[in-house]
């Protein structure tokens, strides 16, 4: 039997630095990994022809544009790489028989809500980075109605600049840090969604559509950064304050929660607690340094 052939797109992001980890394990699938360099989604004729030369069953596309606060100076950048570019990709693999995963965010949201938000729950991003995502996901369904859209929030990981590792070096710096405290949501340590985005790929009947993953529970950032000073045993105080303390030039959603429930009824995924895979993440990040 032929073994599944999977194309990952932005695969020196967390998310593809995690799936290249997972890969390592696996014998029954083969992995294609295309960094930036490799294959820079915006360039649409090249997404063409790699996507058709190579034929893959599944593609995870991980590739985007993430810096939220520059998204609105390079408004026309973020949508052509987080809109445009995965419309074309769905296409591609519409027209390939391929099935299409595309990773979404929270931020599709305005942070009104104090219930966590269903994959059916009306959208309104505050930011140009939301609304990119969002008409990434409206493209990708539109030409693809089989896509997969998997909405997560707060990713980190071992790899690359996130939250935590941001913590953990600024703790082993600092006797005091100030963090925000009016912003909830769910973190996800991008490992955990690296094993769900397999789990959906071998999952070939698997309805199309808007999904949310992340682990489980609810925090603010302050409370985030205090367990992250817990489990190092940092000599840090960590002081909550208001988002008014640190203007950014994009706003973000003050409440980001999202409900798991059709993911985990779909696929059968185990939602892990965010503390435990927090506490996964800093061994790992202690273990590597």
């Amino acid at each position: 039997m032929d073994k599944m052939h999977i194309i990952v797109t932005g695969a020196n992001g967390q998310v593809g630095k995690e799936l290249r980890d997972l890969a390592d394990g696996i014998g029954d699938a083969e992995f294609t990994f295309l960094s930036r360099e490799d294959l820079p989604i915006e360039n649409f004729e090249l997404v063409r022809t790699v996507l058709q030369f190579r034929k893959p069953d599944v593609v995870i596309n991980c590739a985007a544009y993430t810096a939220v606060d520059n998204a609105e100076s390079f408004r026309d950048l973020a949508f052509l790489i987080n809109g445009e570019a995965v419309g074309v990709m769905a296409a591609v693999c519409s027209e390939l028989g391929s099935r299409f995963i595309h990773i979404s965010t929270d931020y599709v949201f305005d942070g009104t809500s104090h219930i966590p938000y269903r994959e059916t729950d009306p959208t309104s991003p505050v930011n140009t980075y939301g609304a990119s995502k969002l008409e990434g996901e409206e493209q990708a369904l539109r030409f693809n109605s089989d896509s997969i859209i998997l909405r997560t929030s707060w990713v980190y990981s071992a790899y690359g600049k996130n939250f935590v590792k941001t913590m953990v070096k600024l703790m082993g710096e600092r006797k005091e840090l100030n963090v925000v405290d009016d912003q909830f949501g769910s973190p996800t340590y991008a490992a955990d969604l690296a094993n769900a985005l397999y789990r959906i790929a071998r999952s070939k009947h698997a309805p199309g559509g808007i999904y949310h993953f992340s682990n489980g529970g609810v925090i603010s950032w302050y409370q985030f950064a205090q367990t992250i000073a817990q489990i190092i045993a940092a000599d840090c105080v960590v002081h909550p304050v208001p988002s008014s303390s640190y203007p950014t030039p994009a706003r973000r959603p003050a409440y980001s929660v999202m409900n798991t429930d059709r993911i985990r009824e779909v696929f059968g995924l185990e939602i892990h607690p965010w503390r435990k895979s927090l506490e996964k993440c800093i061994k790992k990040i202690s273990t590597s340094a």
